[in-house]
């Protein structure tokens, strides 16, 4: 049983008197941890099952029935729902039982979208509820060979959630080009490596038009299915809408639309033009990225092998760089990640904006950084200063290099 970096944070939360909603994609491993977590499960129903989801949609009071005729103990009855947003009115019933006696029970709400909620204005508990959402493994969490558990620079930015120092951290270690290749997804971490490729078509093709099917919001699944394949094309980029609607027969309002439901689906992230600039010329776009980059190559419909990413190694790198930093920021709750384009082509990969402070990072597919690649970091703290004290280069470098008095260059595996 492997363990997760946020557990332990998991563990602390959960044993507070209130409802817990938890939200991920599939195969996050939201159900193994919750295994892990509670184990002393009196009730556990997985909505994903099509009968019991049926039964529970014509039925919705059943599951008050069935918690009302648990016995009343020195400990809570913990009941796990999985896949609950299927059945919306699960959460008006939870919310009758909680209210009428907080101590009795133990709910934990597990979903791996929110549009239906979203969309339903599905009563989410407020003022009851602890929201929680597990992503794919974080470096951390699934070190390198080369890391010796040693991090640097960034770690003072966003540190890590979760596991206290020493701790031992189960997944096996892995180089970069296996990250880059088949991501970050716990099941596809833990397959044999001649397996993995088919868990990923298998994931992309099966279990993404099942769930957007179940969303019952796209009509012709082939056209969305083109979408989808353009879409991961373009993951980390700036996003041209007018394009991609050509391209996949669509409008832009419902190319905006299915980038929406990709968000809610937990399937990508944005990432927002920087604001806070004096430049001229600045590009507004945002750019959306898929939250794993296994995930994004076989919906891309590429080749899920090393030689597709060595084609050209610097963008998806970037996109791993920019993944890792939204999980991280993501589980400590605060801050978020920007970008930064001009015109005439300056621009800074990231930028992390948490507490107050900015933080520049660029991402380069070098083993030997030089000043040269720290110049767009430079003129961003320059331009900042009372706001961005330091940046970064994360590239393949062996060892922590400066650069510059205000820029580091870091390892990929120890930043």
């Amino acid at each position: 049983m492997y363990s997760r970096w946020i557990e332990t944070v998991w563990a602390e939360k959960f044993a507070a008197p209130y409802v817990h909603i938890v939200f991920g994609a599939r195969q996050t491993g939201k159900s193994t941890l919750l295994k892990r977590l509670l184990p002393q499960t009196t009730l556990w129903l997985d909505f994903s099952r099509p009968g019991l989801r049926s039964e529970y949609l014509r039925h919705p009071d059943r599951f008050i029935a069935q918690c009302q005729t648990m016995p009343v103990g020195d400990a809570p009855a913990i009941v796990v729902v999985d896949e609950a947003q299927s059945v919306p009115a699960i959460f008006d019933a939870v919310q009758y039982l909680y209210d009428g006696d907080k101590e009795r029970w133990r709910f934990v709400l597990c979903g791996s979208s929110a549009r239906k909620l979203r969309v339903t204005g599905a009563n989410l508990l407020p003022g009851r509820s602890f929201l929680h959402h597990l992503y794919p493994l974080m470096l951390a969490e699934r070190p390198a060979h080369e890391s010796g558990g040693q991090r640097w620079g960034i770690e003072s930015v966003l540190p890590l959630p979760g596991r206290g120092e020493g701790s031992e951290v189960s997944f096996p270690k892995v180089d970069l080009m296996e990250r880059l290749t088949f991501g970050d997804l716990p099941g596809v971490a833990t397959a044999p490596p001649e397996q993995r490729e088919d868990l990923l078509r298998a994931y992309a093709s099966v279990y993404l038009e099942e769930e957007v099917r179940r969303e019952a919001l796209v009509k012709d699944w082939a056209v969305f299915a083109r979408f989808l394949q353009l879409a991961a094309m373009e993951s980390g980029q700036m996003v041209n809408y007018a394009r991609i609607a050509r391209e996949a027969g669509l409008t832009v309002p419902t190319v905006k639309t299915y980038y929406q439901l990709l968000e809610d689906m937990f399937l990508g992230f944005r990432i927002q033009a920087f604001s806070g600039s004096s430049r001229k010329s600045l590009l507004s776009t945002e750019r959306f990225c898929f939250f794993d980059l296994g995930v994004r190559h076989a919906t891309a419909e590429l080749p899920v092998r090393s030689e597709m990413v060595l084609g050209n190694p610097g963008p998806v790198f970037e996109q791993w760089v920019g993944i890792e930093l939204w999980k991280r920021l993501k589980y400590l709750g605060t801050g978020k990640l920007c970008y930064l384009r001009t015109k005439a082509g300056a621009e800074v990969d990231f930028i992390i904006e948490r507490e107050g402070r900015l933080t520049p990072v660029e991402v380069k597919w070098t083993e030997n950084p030089s000043r040269t690649d720290a110049r767009h970091l430079v003129a961003f703290l320059e331009e900042q200063p009372q706001r961005a004290a330091h940046g970064y280069v994360i590239c393949r470098c062996a060892v922590p290099m400066r650069l510059h008095d205000r820029v580091t260059a870091l390892p990929w595996f120890g930043f």
